[in-house]
């Protein structure tokens, strides 16, 4: 398994191939090609690879699954709209012991799930206090949040976190987003372009995180808040919550200096989709922000593995909380 010092040593590479780019592995090197101008750009020795994020269409080779199998890099190739198409990483998925703890994990231990809400909400209230916003309304949304914070420990069933959950997000987006005419959360939908910004940067977060939970072999799809269903990678879906507020805070700074903006998207059929000229300037505004993290991300995701391994009580559970 990886190291804080393979952390240290190596780093996330993200690739554009959307335009006459292609990879080719040679020498133990990989290669990033302009395919156009038959020239290299870019050479990445496989041995300082963390994880290697692709965006576009490219052709993945026997030597490139080969390399990334030897050194143990997870390797994440998506399509334009940041969608996965491809997912790849054998790291550690023969650790047969931690998922047969996660298989054996009661839906109704609420221990894990309440962390997890807990740390998602002291976030966002966090958030909120940072934008030092002293209105009446910023006033009570901050206390209600409290409130719903004070109240989670003792949630008696697991509806009834997941509604306590719901309640702090809606008032946390109606005010923390309140200032960019904010209507309301609608994940996938794209009905408008900061719900848009929301979704494409909740998705780069979702791969980044699997690409650190693989390297534990974690079963991505047995989470222990999200419960099991077709083709959800539930326990991803568990392990972002702590650490959405890095793509909320990163989308509300980018509207507010004008950096997101409705030219950025076309709207076509009622949904408004990202220009491609612009796709590199929205994947960079997020990586970089979650890259500065890498470290934190594999504390937290090795903390907890450490912690789920031998069945820990909660005080012992990593939080992620933003400074």
């Amino acid at each position: 398994m990886f190291t804080h010092k393979d952390i240290e040593y190596r780093s996330v590479f993200v690739i554009n191939c959307l335009d006459n780019r292609a990879l080719r592995v040679m020498s133990g090197e990989l290669l990033l090609e302009d395919t156009e101008a038959k020239k290299t750009l870019t050479k990445l020795p496989f041995q300082k690879i963390l994880a290697l994020f692709v965006i576009g269409h490219i052709t993945i080779t026997t030597p490139l699954i080969e390399y990334c199998t030897k050194y143990g890099i997870p390797l994440v190739v998506m399509k334009p709209n940041f969608r996965p198409v491809f997912f790849f990483s054998i790291t550690a998925e023969a650790n047969f012991l931690l998922r047969k703890k996660q298989y054996e994990y009661s839906k109704e231990n609420l221990q894990i799930p309440k962390i997890l809400v807990e740390n998602k909400l002291k976030n966002q209230l966090r958030s909120l206090e940072k934008t030092r916003l002293k209105t009446p309304d910023f006033q009570k949304a901050k206390a209600q949040i409290k409130g719903l914070l004070d109240i989670v420990p003792t949630a008696p069933t697991y509806d009834a976190v997941m509604g306590l959950e719901g309640k702090a997000a809606t008032i946390f987006f109606a005010n923390y987003f309140e200032p960019f005419a904010w209507k309301s959360r609608s994940p996938r939908t794209k009905i408008d372009p900061l719900n848009a910004t929301l979704d494409i940067g909740y998705t780069i977060l979702f791969n980044y995180i699997e690409a650190f939970v693989r390297l534990f072999g974690f079963d991505p799809y047995k989470g222990v808040y999200h419960q099991l269903w077709f083709k959800r990678k539930s326990l991803i879906c568990d392990l972002v919550e702590p650490f959405r507020c890095l793509i909320d805070q990163q989308v509300r700074k980018a509207f507010n200096l004008n950096q997101c903006k409705t030219d950025d998207f076309n709207l076509i059929k009622n949904e408004y989709i990202l220009k491609r000229e612009k796709n590199s300037d929205y994947t960079r505004m997020f990586y970089d922000v979650l890259i500065e993290q890498k470290s934190e991300v594999f504390r937290y995701v090795q903390t907890y593995y450490r912690c789920f391994m031998q069945q820990k009580e909660s005080d012992s559970y990593p939080r992620f909380l933003i400074k």
